[in-house]
């Protein structure tokens, strides 16, 4: 940020002039470089349309917006680039703004990079550092629970398929370690029981980096993050470190992971950002939902089982998403899962994040495509108690232990399963397009082609 601060301030006319003024002189008088004045609404007060007599009047240069009932969302994203603005300090008030409106001001004015300041608040744009000396690519989500680790490990997997890649993941989670760590997930075997020996070390050995290790077979850079704010940046992250270990590692391409709805503070040349469609519609289209959705170059939906996101609400999701970010292609999908050893004739107990309501699904899945019996399913595998409950009931009835590697899947699922002679299977989660006519591995690769590109001018 420059020594001045650059800014505009946005100001209505349910204010008396004199009354902003005597707030735009302050903020001049405190060093602040007032570039533009937008009036974004409001007529109250207002006595003259000319904006000539306005801007004498406040003695900066005053930009009105002709329709007082409508914020001029892309007028403020014009302005910011036309005066290469810093800071959006708003000095308006209801009724021309509400809580819905400020959050869709302050996702135009964090995309483009400037903080967006109120008398009570601070929204402050994600920094991203500039430390990878190869192409990548940022996978990010709208929260918890989506798939983001299984989109990661996917698209590891369709990259290292290519001769002329050699991909390696930089995932960061609450669980991470507190010096980033290598995974050699293409040179080790990652057994049952050499998980257990990292979690009897008091390593948390279902953390994303060992799941993405596991299920792409590629080297993997674990980290830890604290805390997430509302537009994603996280309080406390050992990341930067953890991407810049990559430059020295046999790798030729990045994947940087985040975690939760917190952004990577990874500088990429390309962004995958996950939608979960099983999450409440206002929490996408409203608040900071829209700020994500306008990051990708590539949108996956995830979830999109009818059980989690019935019809309506997904055909009303998509729409909402290609308005916000109508220039990218946007991918509806939903997960199936995929165990990585064979489990057929066996007697399977299921441990999963998945919801109770498609566990049908799941367990006609699993039958069909592995030829086995699944006895149980439980959907508590992030939660330790009722896990280890499930796993109570149904030890004596199975003799294979399939889960997911993720929450309580070591410490409690695989430690359980092997106390009891149990063999214990871990499992992938594919992701498959809800319309055959969409080619996710294409439109990935397309991605990927576009990050070298990117990155070599």
């Amino acid at each position: 940020m420059s020594e001045k601060t650059k800014v505009m301030c946005l100001i209505d006319g349910e204010h008396y002039f004199p009354v902003t003024k005597s707030a735009v002189d302050q903020l001049t008088h405190d060093g602040y470089d007032i570039q533009v004045l937008l009036l974004i609404g409001g007529t109250e007060k207002v006595r003259t349309s000319n904006v000539d007599v306005i801007s004498e009047f406040f003695n900066k240069k005053v930009v009105m917006c002709h329709d007082h009932f409508d914020i001029p969302y892309d007028e403020i994203e014009k302005l910011i680039d036309e005066y290469d603005i810093e800071m959006v300090i708003d000095l308006s008030d209801e009724p021309v703004v509400n809580y819905v409106k400020r959050f869709k001001i302050a996702s135009v004015v964090l995309s483009k990079g400037a903080i967006y300041k109120g008398p009570d608040f601070q929204f402050d744009p994600l920094v991203e550092y500039d430390v990878l000396k190869n192409p990548s690519y940022k996978i990010i989500g709208t929260g918890k629970r989506i798939g983001k680790t299984a989109i990661s490990a996917y698209t590891a997997r369709l990259i290292n398929e290519e001769d002329e890649f050699n991909p390696c993941i930089v995932a960061m989670g609450r669980g991470g370690p507190e010096i980033p760590e290598i995974v050699k997930g293409n040179k080790i075997k990652l057994t049952p029981e050499y998980l257990m020996e990292q979690s009897d070390k008091g390593l948390h050995a279902a953390s994303d980096h060992w799941e993405d290790a596991l299920m792409s077979r590629v080297l993997t850079v674990g980290c830890r993050r604290c805390a997430g704010g509302m537009a994603g940046r996280v309080f406390k992250t050992n990341m930067v470190s953890g991407a810049r270990m990559t430059n020295a590692l046999d790798t030729n391409l990045v994947a940087i992971e985040g975690s939760g709805s917190a952004i990577p503070p990874i500088k990429t040349n390309k962004q995958i950002v996950l939608v979960g469609a099983n999450q409440p519609i206002e929490t996408l289209i409203s608040y900071f939902g829209p700020y994500r959705i306008k990051l990708g170059d590539l949108i996956i939906v995830t979830m999109c089982d009818e059980q989690t996101c019935p019809k309506a609400k997904l055909d009303i999701l998509l729409d909402e998403i290609r308005s916000i970010n109508p220039d990218v292609e946007v991918i509806p999908t939903i997960f199936r899962p995929a165990p990585v050893e064979s489990i057929s004739g066996r007697n399977v107990l299921f441990a999963t994040t998945a919801p109770e309501s498609v566990q049908p699904i799941l367990k006609e899945y699993l039958e069909d495509n592995y030829d086995c019996n699944v006895v149980a399913i439980s959907s508590h595998l992030s939660n330790r108690p009722l896990l280890q409950k499930d796993i109570e009931d149904n030890i004596d009835k199975v003799d294979v232990m399939l889960t997911e590697l993720k929450a309580a899947a070591v410490d409690v699922a695989t430690k359980d399963a092997l106390s009891h002679n149990l063999e214990v299977v871990y499992c992938d989660n594919i992701p498959i397009p809800l319309d055959d006519s969409q080619d996710l591995k294409k439109s990935i690769m397309k991605l990927v082609y576009e990050a070298v590109e990117d990155y070599e001018n």
